[in-house]
C-alpha cells in the first residue's frame, strides 16, 4: 500500500508562559485506505499533532510528507492549496452554514477549488450525500436537520474534492451513541469500499478500538 502521510521526528514547543515541549520526536506513516485513531488524555498532544498533520500549524521542527511531497516549509498559499485539494476536515461541531441548503454546504469546498463547473459540482454533491443516505434532505436548510444528520452533511462536504485524507477532530464528540455508531460505520465504509484514508482524534475508546490502528499519545510522545 502506498504511504499517504509520513512524519519524521516532529517536535513542537509552546513558549507561553514558559517553554514547554508539546510534541516529542513523532515519527510514523499512514498507508492509503487506513483508518487510524489517535487517543490520549487531554494535554497529551493529540490535537496539536492533528493540526500539524493537517498543515494548519507550521511552527514545528521535523518533516511532514503528504502524498510523497515534503510539505514542511511550503508557503501559506501552497499549504492552503494542498489542504483544499488533498485534505477533508470533520470537526466536533459541523460548522455548516445554517441558512444554506445541505447541497450548497457540500458544494462549497468544490466551488472554492474551482476545478469543475457548477453543474458538475452539484451532481457530485448529490453523489456524496447519497453515500451518506441524505440525498432526500439535499434541499433542506442545514439548520432543519438533526445533529447526527448535520454531522453526516459535514462528512459529505469533507469528501466533495475526493481528498486523499480525511482528518477528524473528535468527529463523534457531539453525538449520542446511535449517531456515533452511524458515523463510525460511514468511516469504515469509506476506508473499506472507497479506499479513503482517515485520521481521527477521539476520546471514545470503543470508536478507537474498532478502527484499523490506534496511535496512543502521552505527554507529547507516541507510546
Amino acid at each position: 500500500m502506498s504511504t499517504i502521510l509520513k512524519t519524521e521526528n516532529i517536535n513542537k514547543f509552546f513558549y507561553d508562559p514558559i517553554e514547554f515541549q508539546v510534541l516529542k520526536d513523532i515519527s510514523f506513516e499512514v498507508k492509503k485506505g487506513e483508518f487510524l485513531s489517535m487517543i490520549g488524555k487531554s494535554g497529551s498532544g493529540k490535537s496539536t499533532l492533528l493540526y500539524v498533520l493537517s498543515t494548519m500549524d507550521t511552527d514545528y521542527k521535523g518533516k511532514l510528507h503528504i502524498d510523497n511531497q515534503l510539505v514542511t516549509d511550503l508557503s501559506v498559499d501552497q499549504l492552503a492549496a494542498i489542504r483544499n485539494e488533498k485534505i477533508g476536515f470533520v470537526f466536533q461541531f459541523h460548522y455548516l452554514l445554517s441558512e444554506f441548503s445541505c447541497l450548497k454546504n457540500v458544494m462549497l469546498p468544490a466551488l472554492k477549488l474551482g476545478r469543475l463547473n457548477h453543474e458538475e459540482i452539484e451532481h457530485k454533491a448529490y453523489e456524496k450525500l447519497k453515500i451518506l443516505g441524505l440525498e432526500d434532505q439535499a434541499l433542506k436548510p442545514a439548520n432543519k436537520l438533526s445533529g447526527g444528520q448535520q454531522q453526516r452533511v459535514a462528512i459529505a462536504r469533507a469528501l466533495i474534492n475526493d481528498p486523499l485524507l480525511i482528518m477528524g477532530d473528535e468527529p463523534t464528540g457531539n453525538l449520542d451513541s446511535k449517531n456515533t455508531q452511524i458515523v463510525f460505520d460511514i468511516f469504515q465504509e469509506l476506508t473499506k469500499n472507497y479506499g479513503q484514508t482517515i485520521i481521527a482524534v477521539t476520546h471514545d475508546d470503543d470508536f478507537a478500538k474498532r478502527s484499523d490502528r490506534i496511535i496512543e499519545m502521552k505527554d507529547g510522545e507516541v507510546i
